[in-house]
């Protein structure tokens, strides 16, 4: 018998001067980065969160804390190794993954390919379980005007049962 689950991720982080911008473990030039504890990158932090709630354990602030100092500056992808080695523990494997990221700029359909190469190796599985797309908010709000950037992701996970 196999268990199925289905879980949600969303993050958000703010635009700043100063910083790199990497989603989904791809930089990307432009003026602007996210602003966050470790690399920030809001795509990667959706995804871990959508395979942490489908094992219901928890969420990444309950293993990488922006009070730990070990983490300032991580990247995401190595987090993202360490949660699938987390799931894996408890016999998770993941089935796919389809994350949107909701941004006004950059555009960020030349770097798509590469983000879901580099979640499909983080997850040991293959690029065809993953999806990653770009989203507008027609200019509406904080990801329409520039000032941040959001994440959506799900995740189906199989769990085997004896």
């Amino acid at each position: 018998m196999t268990a199925l689950r289905v879980g949600h991720g969303y993050d958000v982080h703010r635009l700043v001067d100063g910083r790199t911008l990497i989603l989904g473990g791809v930089t990307i030039p432009y003026e602007k980065g996210l602003l966050g504890h470790s690399d920030a990158d809001v795509l990667l932090h959706a995804v871990m969160d959508a395979l942490l709630g489908a094992a219901a354990m928890g969420d990444i602030g309950t293993y990488f804390p922006d009070s730990d100092a070990a983490f300032l500056g991580c990247s995401s992808l190595t987090l993202l190794e360490r949660v699938h080695a987390m799931l894996a523990e408890r016999g998770w494997n993941v089935v796919n993954v389809d994350a949107t990221v909701v941004a006004q700029r950059p555009k960020i359909a030349p770097y798509l390919l590469q983000m879901r190469r580099n979640i499909a190796q983080a997850l040991d599985i293959a690029v065809d379980q993953v999806n990653v797309k770009g989203t507008t908010e027609e200019k509406l709000g904080f990801t329409g005007d520039g000032s941040g950037m959001a994440a959506h992701a799900v995740c189906l996970m199989e769990q085997k049962q004896s």
